[in-house]
């Protein structure tokens, strides 16, 4: 094994973003754990079993003798339904039934506190069972301003909120360069979970937490929303040009039966990592703001 010491800086930071790319956060648990005991127990707890099922069926090769009949499991022994269902993984549902389940959830939510409750005990989305938090929408319903992002980031999924860590700090600078602040404003994201090593969600995926976002914005009634990230812009125009294609242009989003104007821009992640572009996400920053004092809903 090789030791970090051995490491340069670069080769060390090269490292851990392969780790962090791979979906792995934590190297080490907070308390030691002994696996080799924790192994042995688990063989200790598999011989009963397998001692019972031998006295109760005959070993491969055995015979009945001649007249008898073979032995049956006894009833008494049966496992029952719910034990046979607990002692190993449930086959995922097919995606048309958790797609059909993931509708009736979100229709049946009448305010966005039900519909937060419903989403956090949904289970039929497999991005949930590797994601530790659920992100959904935050600040001011009523501020009739909407900002939506693409999917939690590594950083959002540990905070429990959208735009964390430093992709977060420069969010909240570029809506003070307009007059706005996230708590003045409805901010969330198209996916509620983190895709796994911050891959693309599947076709399937976004199909499920379609009805999700869709419901969000419903029961919002936003007077203009703002999408920030590829994704998202194509999630919500429908085309698959990249973000500079769809950028900067005014198009309108057809949600239940409100139709609401949307304005793309770059993630901030994506200014991050290409500070150059940050004269074309001002652009469309100054655009949303000329939006918003068209609609009075901004004033200064």
């Amino acid at each position: 094994m090789i030791s970090a010491n051995d490491l340069s800086p670069a080769e060390l930071a090269a490292l851990l973003h392969f780790h962090a790319d791979a979906g792995v956060e934590w190297l080490l648990e907070e308390e030691a754990i002994d696996r080799f005991a924790e192994f042995e127990a688990m063989k200790a707890a598999r011989r009963p079993a397998a001692a019972q099922a031998q006295q109760q069926h005959p070993a491969a090769g055995e015979r009945p003798a001649p007249g008898q009949a073979p032995p049956r499991p006894n009833a008494a022994t049966r496992p029952a339904p719910a034990e046979r269902a607990a002692s190993g993984p449930q086959p995922a549902i097919p995606d048309g039934e958790a797609v059909q389940q993931a509708r009736f959830v979100a229709e049946t939510a009448r305010s966005l506190v039900e519909l937060k409750t419903a989403i956090e005990a949904f289970s039929s989305c497999n991005l949930k069972h590797s994601a530790r938090s659920t992100i959904f929408a935050s600040g001011d319903a009523e501020s009739g301003i909407m900002v939506i992002g693409s999917a939690p980031s590594a950083e959002d999924d540990r905070e429990g909120m959208p735009f964390s860590g430093k992709s977060g700090q420069l969010f909240d600078k570029m809506l003070a360069a307009i007059g706005l602040k996230r708590s003045a404003i409805l901010l969330t994201q198209v996916i509620p979970w983190r895709p796994p090593g911050n891959r693309a969600p599947s076709a399937a995926e976004m199909d499920i937490c379609r009805p999700f976002i869709e419901r969000q914005i419903a029961l919002a009634e936003p007077k203009a929303i703002l999408l920030l990230g590829n994704f998202s812009a194509r999630f919500f125009f429908g085309e698959n040009d990249t973000i500079h294609g769809l950028r900067g242009r005014w198009k309108e989003i057809a949600v239940a039966d409100c139709v609401i104007p949307a304005i793309a821009s770059l993630h901030p992640q994506d200014l991050l990592t290409a500070p150059v572009n940050k004269r074309l996400a001002w652009n469309d920053l100054l655009a949303f703001q000329a939006k918003l004092k068209s609609l009075s809903l901004l004033t200064n």
